[in-house]
Protein backbone atom coordinates (compact mmCIF):
# COMPACT_ATOMS: atom_id res chain seq x y z
CA UNK A 1 0.00 0.00 0.00
CA UNK A 2 1.05 3.26 -0.94
CA UNK A 3 1.56 6.28 1.85
CA UNK A 4 0.44 9.84 1.19
CA UNK A 5 2.67 12.72 2.28
CA UNK A 6 1.12 16.08 2.95
CA UNK A 7 3.42 19.12 2.17
CA UNK A 8 2.51 22.63 1.99
CA UNK A 9 -1.03 21.46 0.68
CA UNK A 10 0.65 19.18 -1.87
CA UNK A 11 -0.25 15.21 -1.88
CA UNK A 12 2.89 13.07 -2.87
CA UNK A 13 2.68 9.59 -3.16
CA UNK A 14 5.29 7.37 -2.16
CA UNK A 15 5.09 3.87 -3.88
CA UNK A 16 7.01 0.95 -2.47
CA UNK A 17 9.36 -1.18 -4.91
CA UNK A 18 7.09 -3.60 -6.88
CA UNK A 19 7.69 -7.10 -5.80
CA UNK A 20 8.76 -10.26 -7.78
CA UNK A 21 6.01 -10.85 -10.48
CA UNK A 22 7.93 -13.56 -12.24
CA UNK A 23 11.58 -15.45 -12.34
CA UNK A 24 12.56 -17.68 -15.16
CA UNK A 25 15.74 -19.09 -15.58
CA UNK A 26 15.19 -22.86 -17.76
CA UNK A 27 15.13 -26.39 -16.64
CA UNK A 28 18.75 -27.68 -16.12
CA UNK A 29 17.58 -30.27 -18.61
CA UNK A 30 19.95 -31.33 -21.60
CA UNK A 31 20.34 -28.58 -24.34
CA UNK A 32 17.95 -28.91 -27.38
CA UNK A 33 16.94 -27.28 -30.70
CA UNK A 34 14.31 -25.64 -30.92
CA UNK A 35 13.32 -24.32 -26.96
CA UNK A 36 10.09 -26.05 -26.12
CA UNK A 37 7.33 -25.54 -23.53
CA UNK A 38 9.24 -28.27 -22.00
CA UNK A 39 12.41 -26.12 -21.18
CA UNK A 40 10.73 -23.65 -19.24
CA UNK A 41 11.38 -24.10 -15.36
CA UNK A 42 8.62 -21.61 -14.05
CA UNK A 43 5.45 -23.74 -14.19
CA UNK A 44 2.87 -20.57 -13.85
CA UNK A 45 4.69 -19.54 -17.55
CA UNK A 46 3.30 -20.04 -20.99
CA UNK A 47 6.39 -19.70 -23.20
CA UNK A 48 5.67 -17.89 -26.68
CA UNK A 49 7.91 -17.98 -29.48
CA UNK A 50 7.35 -15.23 -32.76
CA UNK A 51 8.44 -14.00 -35.97
CA UNK A 52 10.24 -15.98 -38.74
CA UNK A 53 12.82 -16.78 -36.83
CA UNK A 54 11.03 -18.50 -33.36
CA UNK A 55 11.59 -21.72 -34.20
CA UNK A 56 14.90 -21.85 -34.94
CA UNK A 57 15.67 -20.45 -31.09
CA UNK A 58 17.98 -23.26 -28.81
CA UNK A 59 18.07 -24.18 -25.42
CA UNK A 60 21.64 -24.13 -25.04
CA UNK A 61 24.13 -25.45 -22.23
CA UNK A 62 27.85 -26.59 -22.54
CA UNK A 63 28.80 -29.82 -19.42
CA UNK A 64 32.41 -28.78 -20.84
CA UNK A 65 32.34 -25.39 -19.92
CA UNK A 66 32.83 -24.67 -15.99
CA UNK A 67 29.37 -22.93 -14.56
CA UNK A 68 28.18 -22.92 -17.99
CA UNK A 69 24.24 -21.92 -17.83
CA UNK A 70 21.04 -23.19 -19.30
CA UNK A 71 20.37 -20.65 -21.71
CA UNK A 72 18.29 -18.95 -24.95
CA UNK A 73 20.25 -18.80 -27.47
CA UNK A 74 20.05 -17.09 -31.15
CA UNK A 75 22.82 -18.35 -32.98
CA UNK A 76 20.74 -20.74 -35.03
CA UNK A 77 18.36 -18.22 -36.24
CA UNK A 78 18.31 -16.89 -39.80
CA UNK A 79 15.79 -14.10 -39.43
CA UNK A 80 14.41 -12.15 -36.70
CA UNK A 81 12.53 -13.71 -33.64
CA UNK A 82 10.90 -12.31 -30.33
CA UNK A 83 10.16 -14.46 -27.01
CA UNK A 84 7.69 -13.42 -24.34
CA UNK A 85 6.13 -15.21 -21.46
CA UNK A 86 2.88 -15.22 -20.20
CA UNK A 87 1.47 -15.47 -16.42
CA UNK A 88 -1.09 -17.47 -15.92
CA UNK A 89 -2.38 -15.84 -13.52
CA UNK A 90 -3.22 -12.49 -15.62
CA UNK A 91 -1.55 -9.35 -16.72
CA UNK A 92 0.69 -7.34 -14.62
CA UNK A 93 1.33 -4.00 -13.60
CA UNK A 94 4.58 -2.52 -15.48
CA UNK A 95 3.38 1.50 -14.34
CA UNK A 96 5.45 3.19 -11.43
CA UNK A 97 8.13 2.00 -10.34
CA UNK A 98 8.17 -1.60 -12.21
CA UNK A 99 11.70 -3.01 -13.54
CA UNK A 100 13.24 -6.16 -15.63
CA UNK A 101 16.20 -7.87 -14.97
CA UNK A 102 17.83 -10.12 -16.76
CA UNK A 103 21.12 -11.74 -17.27
CA UNK A 104 23.02 -12.16 -20.62
CA UNK A 105 25.51 -12.06 -23.20
CA UNK A 106 25.73 -10.34 -27.06
CA UNK A 107 28.11 -11.17 -29.07
CA UNK A 108 28.50 -9.26 -32.55
CA UNK A 109 26.30 -6.04 -32.64
CA UNK A 110 23.20 -8.20 -31.45
CA UNK A 111 21.30 -5.60 -28.64
CA UNK A 112 18.92 -7.36 -26.53
CA UNK A 113 15.13 -5.27 -26.18
CA UNK A 114 12.82 -5.90 -23.84
CA UNK A 115 8.81 -6.14 -24.92
CA UNK A 116 5.56 -5.80 -23.82
CA UNK A 117 2.37 -6.86 -25.16
CA UNK A 118 -0.54 -4.84 -23.83
CA UNK A 119 -3.89 -5.99 -22.71
CA UNK A 120 -5.73 -4.21 -26.21
CA UNK A 121 -3.28 -6.89 -27.66
CA UNK A 122 -0.68 -4.01 -29.08
CA UNK A 123 3.24 -4.46 -29.12
CA UNK A 124 6.15 -2.42 -27.49
CA UNK A 125 9.51 -2.73 -28.00
CA UNK A 126 11.88 -0.51 -25.58
CA UNK A 127 14.36 1.73 -27.04
CA UNK A 128 16.97 0.82 -24.19
CA UNK A 129 18.68 -2.59 -25.03
CA UNK A 130 21.50 -4.32 -23.53
CA UNK A 131 24.90 -5.20 -26.10
CA UNK A 132 27.94 -6.82 -26.39
CA UNK A 133 29.07 -8.35 -23.39
CA UNK A 134 32.75 -10.92 -22.97
CA UNK A 135 31.04 -12.33 -19.98
CA UNK A 136 27.49 -13.22 -18.64
CA UNK A 137 26.30 -9.84 -16.63
CA UNK A 138 22.83 -8.23 -15.38
CA UNK A 139 21.00 -5.83 -16.75
CA UNK A 140 18.40 -4.01 -15.35
CA UNK A 141 15.60 -1.89 -16.86
CA UNK A 142 13.76 0.72 -15.14
CA UNK A 143 10.67 1.14 -16.93
CA UNK A 144 9.80 4.40 -16.66
CA UNK A 145 12.91 5.81 -18.26
CA UNK A 146 11.94 3.74 -21.29
CA UNK A 147 10.74 5.53 -24.28
CA UNK A 148 8.58 2.51 -26.44
CA UNK A 149 8.54 2.36 -29.60
CA UNK A 150 5.43 0.09 -31.60
CA UNK A 151 6.53 -3.84 -32.58
CA UNK A 152 5.14 -5.68 -35.38
CA UNK A 153 5.30 -8.99 -33.74
CA UNK A 154 4.77 -10.87 -36.66
CA UNK A 155 7.59 -9.41 -38.73
CA UNK A 156 9.68 -8.31 -35.73
CA UNK A 157 10.53 -5.23 -36.59
CA UNK A 158 10.08 -1.53 -34.61
CA UNK A 159 7.47 0.85 -35.53
CA UNK A 160 7.07 5.05 -34.90
CA UNK A 161 6.93 5.60 -31.02
CA UNK A 162 4.39 5.72 -28.71
CA UNK A 163 4.05 8.26 -26.34
CA UNK A 164 3.15 7.71 -22.33
CA UNK A 165 1.48 3.92 -23.32
CA UNK A 166 -0.41 2.59 -20.63
CA UNK A 167 1.11 -0.38 -19.07
CA UNK A 168 -0.85 -0.63 -15.89
CA UNK A 169 -2.15 -4.22 -18.19
CA UNK A 170 0.74 -6.31 -19.73
CA UNK A 171 -0.25 -9.82 -20.72
CA UNK A 172 2.93 -11.09 -22.14
CA UNK A 173 6.85 -9.65 -21.82
CA UNK A 174 9.93 -11.22 -23.49
CA UNK A 175 12.64 -9.96 -25.35
CA UNK A 176 14.18 -9.81 -29.24
CA UNK A 177 17.38 -8.18 -30.70
CA UNK A 178 15.50 -7.70 -34.10
CA UNK A 179 17.66 -9.59 -35.94
CA UNK A 180 18.63 -13.60 -37.01
CA UNK A 181 21.80 -14.60 -35.74
CA UNK A 182 25.38 -16.39 -37.00
CA UNK A 183 26.44 -19.03 -34.72
CA UNK A 184 28.58 -17.89 -31.60
CA UNK A 185 30.12 -14.29 -33.19
CA UNK A 186 26.53 -13.17 -33.64
CA UNK A 187 24.20 -14.34 -31.58
CA UNK A 188 22.09 -13.39 -28.28
CA UNK A 189 21.92 -15.22 -24.78
CA UNK A 190 20.05 -14.98 -21.96
CA UNK A 191 20.09 -17.05 -18.87
CA UNK A 192 17.25 -15.79 -16.71
CA UNK A 193 15.02 -12.74 -16.53
CA UNK A 194 12.81 -11.35 -13.13
CA UNK A 195 9.58 -9.14 -13.59
CA UNK A 196 8.85 -6.45 -10.59
CA UNK A 197 5.70 -5.48 -11.08
CA UNK A 198 2.12 -5.57 -9.11
CA UNK A 199 0.00 -8.92 -9.52
CA UNK A 200 -3.66 -8.18 -11.41
CA UNK A 201 -4.88 -11.16 -9.90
Amino acid sequence: MGVFLICSGISLYAQHEPSLFFREDWKEIPAEFPVTQEHVANENLILKTYGPGGDSLKKSHHDHIPNDPYYLWSGNTNAPWAVAFEHQSGPVDLSGNAKVKWQSRQSGFHRLHLIVKLSDGSWLISDQSDGYASQWREHEFIIKDIRWRKLNIEAVHEGGLVEDPDLSRVVEIGFTDLRGGNSSPSSSRLDWIEVYGKSMN
